[in-house]
């Protein structure tokens, strides 16, 4: 078990490598792909030659006798929710890193985002039931609660449940935000509370995957637990038919989670442990803000 300043040291290595990203590259990409929810009034100027007639304040043209115009800007606090699967597949890494890892690198890298263009952020850090709630805050001080909560919070149940997750959203978060979700998505069942939840929320699912849960290597016998149940059993990957069945296993489960998403008009992107996720996610902003 890591003492107290083995955490620290962690969380602050996380902090140095995303904060950087999310300062020189994700803050201008993440203002233009989450624009505020509306424009606020922000001052009275004299009329210019190009101005909007309709925003011409006709209060303060007729005391002064010069022509003003209202003045809007955009309405830039957004609320930025992570969801957040902590069950026990997460915890799983057969090249670079574990899922976890690099859940927590993505979570803080939009957190730092958010947090750079004054948003507030929360989160939500599930299994079968959601096992703790982070309320929306600003500040470094909060986000850095949150990575050493989605590293070392000891989650009390062990299997996936994204429906429970959801319908716990919809009951907590009255107002709109955007939410991401960050799982492994090796789970079906939650349609009807994405509908629910896409009706209020900007939802973007970000399936976080190993390699080795999308086709198994032709390496022999080999000994398989299942990280949610604990079920001990051996697979002869020799054999093409385990290859295809557990393969069409991954396949299955990312077909629902991608026609889901896109049923309800909700963005969603795939990373692999393996993949170069700065340049998977500047492709999703610079592609939301097109």
């Amino acid at each position: 078990m890591l003492d107290a300043s083995e955490i620290l040291k962690k969380v602050r290595k996380i902090e140095i490598k995303t904060k950087g990203l999310s300062k020189h590259i994700f803050s201008g990409e993440y203002h233009s792909a989450f624009k505020g929810r509306g424009m606020s009034f922000s001052e009275v100027r004299d009329y210019q030659y190009g101005d909007d007639i309709r925003n011409i304040d006709w209060n303060v043209t007729a005391r002064t006798g010069d022509t003003h115009v209202k003045v809007f800007e955009e309405d830039r606090e957004l609320t930025v929710m992570l969801m957040i699967d902590i069950s026990r597949s997460s915890s799983f890494g057969s090249v670079n890193q574990f899922k976890n890892e690099l859940i927590a690198e993505i979570s803080a890298v939009i957190a730092f985002s958010a947090i750079t263009n004054n948003d507030k952020v929360g989160a939500i850090l599930f299994t079968d039931k959601v096992e703790k709630y982070i309320p929306p805050k600003k500040g470094k001080k909060h986000i850095l609660r949150i990575i050493r909560e989605i590293i070392y919070m000891k989650p009390t149940s062990h299997g996936t449940d994204l429906e429970d997750a959801f319908i716990y959203l919809n009951n907590i978060q009255k107002k709109k935000a955007i939410v991401f979700v960050l799982s492994d998505f090796m789970i079906k069942g939650y349609e009807s509370a994405l509908a629910v939840a896409s009706k209020r929320h900007d939802i973007i699912g970000l399936h976080i995957y190993d390699q080795m849960e999308k086709s198994l290597p032709n390496i022999g016998i080999i000994k398989a637990k299942d990280a949610e149940t604990g079920t001990v059993r051996y697979l002869d990957t020799s054999s093409a038919s385990v290859r295809k069945n557990y393969s069409d296993w991954f396949a299955d489960n990312h077909t629902y989670f991608d026609m889901t998403f896109n049923k309800y008009r909700s963005d969603h992107i795939s990373i692999c442990t393996t993949d170069d996720y700065v340049k998977l996610l500047l492709q999703f902003f610079k592609k939301r803000s097109g």
